[in-house]
């Protein structure tokens, strides 16, 4: 897939398990892609909007910085939760290994490819990203209200900001613009 990686730009990224298998219905592993996703917070320049795990794919609303490429970003996330998630697997000897486990032994978390990717052409495009993003677990019947979901950026952006991943509010769009779900 060919991105088109402009600082500052906001891009909607979706990405999936290998196979589309539902790994994140396990919550030790999302915790992992959750807690690589808050060292990339730590580790990296970015702006982060929206986001949600899914139990087969993730999707993100960000944007790169100067010094930081969006691909930079999503390298580590996806490798230090692949790393992290397949070393334990093979401890445990997972049967999930033969399914993912490709003819030259290496073991794939990740759907090859880079998934899909969007650049947003404003930001009420943004905004209806953010809302599908938070609703994606409602839509699925997972759960009932977005924020009942553990796995999403929907509790940061009603103002409740202790224990969860640090978001930035839209370019131009403080929080108190924030319309809600209706």
């Amino acid at each position: 897939m060919k991105r088109r990686e402009v600082p500052g730009e906001l891009r909607y990224i979706t990405f999936s398990c290998e196979h589309e298998l539902p790994f994140f219905s396990n919550p030790r592993i999302a915790d992992v892609f959750v807690a690589a996703l808050v060292e990339a917070r730590a580790s990296f320049i970015f702006g982060l909007f929206a986001w949600v795990i899914m139990p087969e794919h993730v999707h993100l609303l960000m944007c790169s910085s100067e010094r930081d490429t969006v691909a930079t970003v999503l390298k580590f996330i996806k490798s230090s939760t692949a790393q992290r998630v397949v070393h334990r697997w093979h401890r445990l000897d997972a049967p999930v290994l033969d399914r993912i486990t490709k003819p030259r032994g290496l073991a794939r978390f990740w759907l090859a490819g880079g998934g899909w990717d969007d650049n947003m052409e404003d930001l009420n495009e943004a905004s209806r990203k953010v809302r599908y993003t938070h609703l994606n677990p409602v839509r699925r019947g997972l759960v009932e209200r977005p924020e009942d979901y553990r796995y999403s950026s929907v509790r940061w952006w009603m103002g409740n900001r202790e224990g969860e991943v640090p978001c930035d509010p839209l370019p131009g769009r403080g929080w108190e613009n924030w319309k809600g779900y209706v």
